[in-house]
This record gives structure tokens, C-alpha cells and sequence, in this order.
């Protein structure tokens, strides 16, 4: 309950602006919506990244079904997403929170994760498997 308090005390910082942009796209169609975010790792702790450390490009994609995400790459084909990264999520307006780790990537299919939050404003947080330094990717959107 201490995660769920301390990750949903950072996370309403976060949602007043998530709320108007996140929330206008996941509320305005039946199709599904793609919100994108990233994460940037940091190899060493050197916050500039370096050439063999690319930035993980994930997308939130919500309208496929009522109170279900799926985190997945946001680049062609669903990729772009470090494989076997963990996500935990926490529905500010419900309390509901989770966790999930993303797929392995194998035989060609994309690294992605089917989230059951339920209507509402979720936050999330994406931490790489890597076993580095990263910068965890955080993310607000609206779940209809």
C-alpha cells in the first residue's frame, strides 16, 4: 500500500498535465488512440545516453476495449519498446493499481502488454530489464 501511495502521490503531479492532452485523445474516438512516450536510458549514469543506448519509444493504446490498455512500441509494426520491461500503474480515479511485464519479442512478435485498469486517469511507470541505468518512462492518459 506504501508503493500504491508514494507512486499515486507523484503521479497526480504529473496527471494535471497529462489531463488535457491525454485526456481530449483517449475520450474523443471509438477507435483506438496511440499516446506515445519514451524512455531514455542513461548507460553509467551519464544522462546524455550514449550511441549504443537508444531511447525506448513506447506508445499506451486505449479505445480498443472499455478499462484496457495495451503498452506497446510506438514505431511501425509495434516496435520500439524494450522487451521484458516492467510497467506498474496506478487509476487515479478508481485506486485500482497493477503490474505487468511487458513480452520477450520472440518470433518476430513485438514486445507489449494488456493492462486491465479500468475507466479512468491512469498513470503508469516503465522501468527497462536492462539491468542499467534508465531513466523510467512515466506516462498519463485517460482509459475509456
Amino acid at each position: 500500500m506504501g508503493f500504491a501511495r508514494t507512486f499515486a502521490t507523484c503521479a497526480t503531479g504529473f496527471a494535471a498535465f497529462g489531463l488535457a492532452a491525454a485526456g481530449t485523445a483517449g475520450t474523443a474516438a471509438a477507435d483506438p488512440v496511440a499516446i506515445p512516450f519514451q524512455i531514455n536510458p542513461a548507460p553509467f549514469g551519464n544522462p546524455n545516453g550514449s550511441f549504443d543506448a537508444f531511447p525506448g519509444r513506447c506508445a499506451a493504446v486505449v479505445g480498443t476495449q472499455p478499462g484496457v490498455v495495451v503498452i506497446t512500441g510506438s514505431m511501425p509494426g509495434g516496435w520500439g519498446c524494450p522487451l521484458s520491461s516492467s510497467v506498474s500503474w496506478i487509476n487515479l480515479s478508481n485506486g485500482a493499481t497493477g503490474g505487468a511485464v511487458l513480452s520477450d519479442g520472440l518470433n518476430g512478435i513485438p514486445a507489449a502488454a494488456t493492462l486491465q485498469t479500468g475507466v479512468g486517469q491512469v498513470a503508469l511507470i516503465l522501468n527497462t530489464a536492462s539491468g542499467g541505468t534508465t531513466t523510467p518512462g512515466l506516462a498519463t492518459f485517460y482509459v475509456p
